[in-house]
């Protein structure tokens, strides 16, 4: 079905080609999934399958990739339309319409298909995806999670014979990402739908693939194979691949459930030595903070609405100094809205909003920005220079910091990123820790992250922590909204779990957490009923009889010192 022979692309100014010499064949009927670190290339070749590449994101393309016997060096994407749906990795930006229902018919209308055939795929897909409920809904009033299945949803309807998914499940909670892999599953295995994916969360997925595509990043060659063998290797692992590498597990799980049969020896293991899981995990962050102080932030009772859209239904929520709180819950649940509340973006119809001394919905932004600081969703939105560097420059004058303090807060979280880049020309990953060092520079009180984790892969993932965790260290308050249970088990040391835009749980994460299997890490249900939530905290509490073990006891250490006063952000921490 999906044939690359020979394929390198090298985009105009680049130094080396970011995919050199991929061979790769997808049968029909298979489910493909491409990993490998941020900016390795993995969204390059998903846009080699339906043409992007070359003809509409420029760069130079040598080798032959074909789909179902076309040369996408001859056919343009809408001359493959018919074949290959493309999800991006920003819905929002590929819909054309204003409705959901207008938005999954637009393709069909595209492709000639008769009224009575597009409403029937309507429905069916409306079903499939979870979609009924929002199926009147304008477009701008979706959360970005909900977007993200109409996105898929409105690819389809068009039933193509190739689905390519760049990070399908990153905005969506944890239940409507296990059902739109499902459906996935569904469609591969009952229409022998042809599925190519890259996603960071390999937890979700990487349990579904029949082919994996390991695209390093280093110059090493793309390595093509199945996921038993070929993530024992891997640059980037799920949790269970860590926890199976550390232990010597043979062969690795790839689930849960594998994990949890071959873990009966660690667990016994492990109850021997049960006071040993916080010693790297969220509590020790809150035991270094000390006495509790009075709250940076208050939510009251806040009521917000989207026209008739009840956002928020009463919300209440303190923060305090060195808290790094997580919010979860469904999509539409109104994490984003109460971000936007704390930041001042949306005035409450009824209720209090407080950051120190300020209302943000009422205070001057020039006021706001200083005390409370904001990374979206969507990085774009707060990022407007031409290039990485005017970006960093910008940020350090409006914040009077030294220069080079942004691009250094850049480097720590993404690696080397280009100066003369344009931010829409970097990685989602790249672009989400531009946004976050420009916000990170000025150094507020009360920092905000939407989906922080959208695009990171799993060492980016780690460097994000060590940051959130120096900044609550040093006395800074820490929001983020996130889908990400793997994240929360790392840094959080609260959860709150909002439904129907109302708190329905705060507590430390641990206790949250595994009391609910839909927000559990992969660790948490794998060594259930004890308290471990992480890997780092499953090899602090063993010897260090292997590399393995040693290196996670390495990464502990470095944790410990930065507690103890050392540099959080310095290369050898976590």
């Amino acid at each position: 079905m999906i044939e690359f022979v020979d394929v390198s692309v090298t985009y105009d100014g680049a130094a080396a080609p970011v995919l050199a010499g991929v061979d790769l064949q997808v049968p029909e009927g298979e489910l493909c999934l491409v990993v490998g670190p941020t900016g390795s290339g993995k969204s390059t070749l998903l846009r080699c399958v339906n043409g992007l590449v070359p003809h509409f994101t420029g760069g130079r393309l040598t080798g032959t990739v074909t789909v179902a016997g076309r040369s996408t060096r001859d056919h343009h994407p809408r001359d493959l339309a018919d074949v290959v749906g493309f999800v991006g990795q920003e819905p929002l930006a590929g819909f054309v319409t204003e409705g959901v229902e207008e938005e999954l018919a637009y393709a069909m209308e595209s492709l000639g298909v008769s009224p009575p055939v597009m409403r029937r795929r309507v429905e069916e897909t409306l079903d499939l995806l979870g979609l009924t409920e929002l199926r009147g809904r304008p477009l701008a009033t979706l959360s970005g999670g909900q977007a993200q299945r109409v996105a898929i949803g409105s690819v389809l309807t068009a039933q193509p014979r190739v689905l390519v998914l760049d990070e399908p499940t990153s905005a969506l909670d944890p239940q409507a990402a296990e059902e739109v892999l499902a459906t996935l599953q569904r469609l591969v295995h009952d229409l022998a739908l042809t599925v190519v994916l890259a996603e960071h969360r390999l937890e979700r997925v990487v349990q579904y693939a029949d082919r994996l595509v390991v695209l390093p990043g280093d110059g090493a060659p793309v390595r093509v194979g199945p996921p038993t063998e070929l993530m024992a290797a891997s640059p980037v692992a799920p949790p269970v691949v860590e926890l199976g590498r550390l232990v010597g597990w043979s062969p690795l799980p790839l689930s849960v459930r594998d994990a949890r049969r071959a873990a009966r020896g660690l667990r016994r293991r492990l109850a021997d030595n049960p006071e040993a899981a916080t010693a790297a995990g969220p509590a020790a962050t809150v035991a270094a903070t000390g006495p509790v102080e009075e709250p940076l932030a208050q939510v009251r009772h806040v009521v917000v609405r989207y026209g008739a859209v009840p956002a928020l239904r009463g919300a209440s929520l303190d923060v305090r100094p060195g808290d790094v709180v997580a919010l979860m819950g469904r999509n539409g649940a109104g994490k984003s809205t109460l971000l936007k509340a704390l930041v001042g973006l949306v005035e409450p119809a009824s209720g209090d909003v407080r950051v120190g001394d300020l209302r943000p919905a009422r205070s001057k932004p020039s006021t706001v920005v200083k005390v409370v600081g904001l990374v979206p969703q969507e990085p774009t939105d707060i990022l407007y220079a031409d290039s990485v560097g005017a970006e960093c420059a910008a940020a350090d004058r409006e914040a009077a910091a030294e220069p080079g303090s942004c691009l250094a807060l850049v480097r720590r979280v993404a690696g080397d990123v280009p100066l003369d880049r344009h931010p829409r020309d970097l990685s989602e990953g790249q672009r989400l820790a531009l946004a976050l060092a420009v916000v990170l520079t000025a150094a507020p009180r009360l920092m905000l992250l939407d989906e922080p984790t959208r695009g990171l892969d799993y060492g980016a993932k780690r460097r994000l922590v060590t940051t959130l965790r120096g900044l609550a260290d040093a006395g800074h308050a820490v929001v983020l909204a996130s889908h990400d249970v793997e994240l929360v088990a790392e840094v959080a040391t609260r959860v709150v779990v909002l439904a129907d835009g109302d708190v329905v749980a705060d507590g430390p994460t641990a206790q949250v957490v595994t009391a609910s299997p839909m927000f559990a890490p992969q660790v948490a249900k794998i060594l259930a009923p004890g308290p471990w939530l992480t890997v780092t905290q499953v090899a602090a509490a063993l010897p260090a009889e292997t590399p393995t073990m040693r290196r996670f006891s390495r990464r502990v250490a470095a944790e410990v010192t930065f507690r103890r006063g050392g540099d959080p952000t310095a290369e050898d921490a976590p």
